[in-house]
């Protein structure tokens, strides 16, 4: 079977054996794999370079799956084979990861597909859904206060706002002057044209300042301002958290693999209320030119892999 991975920052497709599924683990056929920015830092050794994970020799790319079961191993009792699934890959050293023909995750990172919503589109939602859903919860907003998201039109942010304003969140979104329409649709309730000052911009609507800050676009201690006293800023890069001034509870999201967290995404994309953007697709033995469509930046909606 075949697998993409990297070497020495260069993307390739190679012949693996075909993994086989342990004790509580679930065997997927991969029919889509989004491409996130976090495979571009892994590629070029940034994620080992920064400390996150060890350097190798080769490392696996792909996060996020959508394909149909065909193996499960012993203990398995949530998905079945045949059943469409989808998936997160979490674990930064496993040798083998998404963005090949067959994966093998344990149960607890899979959950089943929202129905009528295609492999490419349903392959968007893991990682960026969860790392919003998990944001949020790291916020500890209650509904009615008011939550600024800086790259509010990206993948990650897009979700942000549409999961905020679903939780009942008064939604600042920051992104693109080209961009308002979008987000608004999102349910944001406010916009901030990305570039201006934002602090200022952001209190001039939301007087005080808001209660939470996800920064999506990693902004950093510029947009730590725009946050009242006490409120909560959350990071979701590594690093980029800044200081924690006048009492607001600084963090980082570190997404996991979590069964019950994909169910309850996957099922308010099966009802319409999540925003699944694809920017283009491309087979698997194309992978770098999506690399590369990804590093030149500009898109909206992520790029997929089709093995």
């Amino acid at each position: 079977m075949r697998a993409l991975v990297a070497r020495d920052g260069a993307v390739r497709v190679v012949e693996v054996a075909e993994p086989e599924p342990g004790p509580g683990q679930v065997r997927i056929r991969v029919e889509a794999a989004a491409v996130n920015p976090v495979d571009l830092f892994t590629a070029a050794g940034a994620l080992a370079d920064s400390g996150l994970m060890a350097h190798l020799e080769t490392y696996a790319l792909g996060w996020d799956v959508a394909g149909v079961v065909d193996g499960t191993g012993p203990g398995v009792t949530g998905v079945r084979p045949g059943e469409r699934v989808i998936g997160l890959s979490d674990r930064l050293t496993e040798p083998l990861k998404t963005q090949a023909d067959l994966v093998v995750l344990d149960e607890t990172a899979v959950a089943p597909a929202p129905a009528g919503v295609a492999a490419p589109e349903a392959s968007t939602l893991p990682l960026n859904a969860l790392t919003a859903v998990q944001a949020l919860d790291l916020a500890g907003l209650a509904e009615g206060e008011t939550l600024l998201v800086t790259g509010a039109a990206g993948g990650v942010g897009g979700y942000l706002v549409e999961l905020a304003a679903a939780r009942g969140l008064r939604v600042a979104a920051v992104a693109a002057p080209g961009d308002e329409a979008l987000v608004r649709g999102f349910g944001a309730e406010w916009f901030v044209p990305r570039g201006a000052d934002l602090a200022a911009a952001v209190r001039a609507v939301v007087p005080g300042g808001v209660h939470g800050l996800v920064d999506a676009a990693v902004v950093g201690l510029p947009a730590l301002d725009a946050v009242r006293n006490g409120g909560a800023f959350v990071a979701v890069v590594a690093g980029q958290a800044p200081v924690p001034l006048r009492g607001i509870r600084v963090s980082t999201v570190f997404v996991r693999a979590d069964a019950a967290q994909l169910r309850d995404v996957a099922k308010l994309a099966e009802a319409g209320r999540l925003s699944m953007r694809v920017a283009g697709t491309y087979p698997l033995e194309r992978a770098a030119e999506a690399h590369e469509r990804l590093r030149r930046g500009g898109l909206r909606g992520r790029l997929v892999l089709l093995p």
